[in-house]
């Protein structure tokens, strides 16, 4: 007999991580997803206090839609997409789940979504100076 153990650390404030894993007793379990979740620790990219744009991801059967959301909105989600963008720090987001109801599956597929985030860089063009004489 043996106990699995699936848990999610962050500090609120844009970096979260998730581990699984099985140990002979429940302490041991624990203590081993930790060390992992520690291991996986990603940062989280935001914007506005919400993520940079919608992003769909698929880990297993089950497939996770992460949408932006307005200031003052709050996080318009449940179950393990909730725990993840909690404990990073979103404060503003929509999600929905399709597909599959394994919570390990979930959570996983919205770490991949937080993965796959990215920030577009502002373009700066060069400014040259342009002298006027005045004849």
């Amino acid at each position: 007999m043996s106990f699995r153990c699936t848990l999610v650390i962050g500090d609120k404030k844009g970096r979260v991580g998730i581990g699984v894993a099985k140990g002979i007793d429940v302490q041991i379990a624990i203590e081993k997803a930790y060390r992992q979740a520690k291991k996986k620790v990603i940062r989280v990219p935001l914007v506005y206090d919400t993520i940079p744009h919608p992003v769909q991801m698929k880990f297993g059967s089950a497939v996770v839609l992460l949408k932006p959301a307005p200031r003052g909105t709050g996080l318009k989600s449940g179950g393990a997409v909730r725990m993840v963008l909690e404990f990073a720090g979103v404060p503003n987001a929509s999600s929905k789940i399709l597909n599959s109801s394994n919570k390990i599956n979930i959570a996983k597929a919205t770490m991949e979504a937080i993965k796959s985030l990215r920030i577009q860089k502002k373009k700066e063009f060069p400014t040259e100076k342009v002298e006027v004489k005045a004849e």
